[in-house]
C-alpha cells in the first residue's frame, strides 16, 4: 500500500497553503479567518466522487469509519455482525465496541470472505454482514449480496485496504449499503490517520455525520453554538491538515494503481510459469489494485522455507506471515469472552481459513521501484521457489 511511498513536496506545499490560508485546522468555523476553505468539506466530496458515490463522510481512522456505519445501520448491543476471520483487528473492534458479537466465517481461495459458509451463519440476531476486501482483492461481492438482500441484512463494504480496486465496472467500495475507508500510514492514500464512510443513501450519510460531531446536524440555519441534534455522538472528526495531505494523495491514486499493476504483472509474469506455484484466486469480476501478491504453496513448511530464504536475499513480506497475529482471529484470545467461545471452539470454526493462510506468503508491490530492479526481485523469486520445490 505505497501512498507513503509518495509523500513530498505536493503535500508539504498543501500543508503551507493551509497555513497561508489562515491556520485553521478544525473542520468548522473560524469562517471570518480561514479564507472560505473547507478542506475537509473539499476532499469529502473528491472522495465521493472518485468511488462513483453520492456521499463521503471524513473521519478519524478507518476503524472509527467501521464503528460509525455499524451505528448508523442501526446496530446495537446484543445483536450479531457476520465477517470474516482473516481481517484487520479493526473489524472485530469495531463491532465489539458497540457491544455487538463478531460472527466469524471462514474464508475460501480469494483469502475473502466465503459465501458458501455465508447463509448458514445467519441467525435471527444478525443486524450487518461486513465482507472484507483483503489486501486489493475483492470478495465475492455479487454472491455476497444475493444472500444479504435474500435476508434483507444490509451490507457493510470493508475497504480500507484496497482503495482502487474495481468491481467490474464501477470502484470496489460502491455496490453496498456503506462502505468504509482508511488513510492511515500504510493505506494506498494516506493522511497518517484518517478514515473515510461512502454510501448513496442520505439517512446513513446524515447519521454518520451526526454521529461522529457530537451529534450536530449542521444547520446551515443557525450558528455551530446553536445547532440542532437528535442523536448523541461522539469525536471521530477528521481535522483540516489530515485533509489537505489526504487530497493531494487522492490526486495520485490513478497513478498508484498504473504503477501498482505494471509492477505487479511482471512478478505475476514470472511466477505463474513456475511449476508447483499457486497464485491467489481473484474473483473474474474484480480488477485488483495490484499492491500485494500471495503465493500460496504446497505445504506450511515449504512457504515457511521460502520465508527464510527471501527474507536472506534482504527481501520481507507483507501481514502474512509477519504480521498474521493482526490479521487473523486466531490469534485473538484476548478477546475471546466478546466471541463467546474458547480457544478451542475458535481454532476448531476457522481451521480452513488456518490452513490456507499458514501456507500463503503475500509480497509487497511499490510504486517507486524501478522496473529493472522488480525483474531482478522476480528473478530472485523464482531461483528460491525452484530451490524449495526441487
Amino acid at each position: 500500500m505505497p501512498g507513503f511511498e509518495l509523500v513530498g513536496e505536493e503535500e508539504r506545499k498543501a500543508v503551507n497553503e493551509l497555513f497561508d490560508d489562515g491556520g485553521v485546522l478544525f473542520a468548522h468555523g473560524f469562517d471570518n479567518i480561514r479564507n472560505n476553505r473547507y478542506h475537509v468539506r473539499e476532499f469529502e466530496e473528491e472522495f465521493a466522487k472518485c468511488l462513483g458515490v453520492k456521499y463521503a463522510q471524513a473521519v478519524s481512522s478507518g476503524t472509527a469509519a467501521l464503528k460509525i456505519a455499524l451505528l448508523a445501520l442501526g446496530v446495537k448491543p446484543g445483536v450479531e455482525v457476520i465477517t470474516q476471520a482473516f481481517t484487520f483487528i479493526a473489524t472485530a473492534e469495531a463491532i465489539i465496541d458497540i457491544g455487538a458479537k463478531p460472527i466469524f466465517i471462514n474464508i475460501d481461495e480469494t483469502l475473502n470472505m466465503d459465501p458458501n459458509e455465508l447463509e448458514s451463519a445467519i441467525s435471527d440476531k444478525t443486524t450487518a454482514i461486513i465482507p472484507v476486501h483483503m489486501l486489493g482483492v475483492a470478495t465475492e461481492q455479487d454472491k455476497i449480496l444475493i444472500i444479504a438482500r435474500k435476508y434483507g441484512i444490509p451490507v457493510l463494504d470493508d475497504a480500507c485496504e484496497s482503495l482502487g480496486a474495481e468491481w467490474g465496472n464501477e470502484k470496489l467500495g460502491a455496490q453496498c449499503e456503506i462502505g468504509a475507508w482508511s488513510c492511515d500510514a500504510g493505506k494506498t492514500v494516506i493522511a497518517g490517520e484518517g478514515g473515510m464512510i461512502t454510501t448513496n443513501n442520505r439517512e446513513l450519510y446524515l447519521l454518520a455525520r451526526e454521529y461522529h460531531d457530537h451529534g450536530h446536524m449542521s444547520n446551515e440555519a443557525l450558528p455551530r453554538g446553536k445547532d440542532t441534534h437528535r442523536i448523541h455522538g461522539f469525536n471521530y472528526r477528521m481535522t483540516e491538515i489530515q485533509a489537505v495531505i489526504a487530497k493531494v494523495q487522492l490526486q495520485k491514486l490513478d497513478y498508484i494503481v498504473k504503477k501498482n499493476r505494471e509492477n505487479y504483472s511482471i512478478i505475476e509474469s514470472t511466477l505463474i510459469k513456475i511449476k508447483g506455484v499457486k497464485l491467489r484466486k481473484i474473483p473474474s469480476k474484480c480488477k485488483p489494485l495490484c499492491d500485494t501478491i500471495i503465493i500460496q504453496f504446497p505445504t506450511k513448511v515449504v512457504a515457511n522455507s521460502f520465508v527464510s530464504r527471501l527474507q536472506s536475499e534482504g527481501l520481507g513480506t507483507k501481514n502474512v506471515p509477519d504480521a498474521i497475529e493482526w490479521h487473523f482471529v486466531k490469534y485473538w484470545d484476548h478477546m475471546l469472552s466478546h466471541f463467546e467461545l474458547n480457544a478451542d471452539e475458535l481454532n476448531k470454526s476457522v481451521e480452513s481459513s488456518s490452513q490456507i493462510l499458514e501456507k500463503c506468503v503475500a509480497l509487497p508491490i511499490m510504486v517507486k521501484t524501478s522496473s529493472r530492479e522488480i525483474n531482478r526481485q522476480a528473478s530472485i523469486l523464482k531461483n528460491i521457489i525452484h530451490r524449495i520445490l526441487t
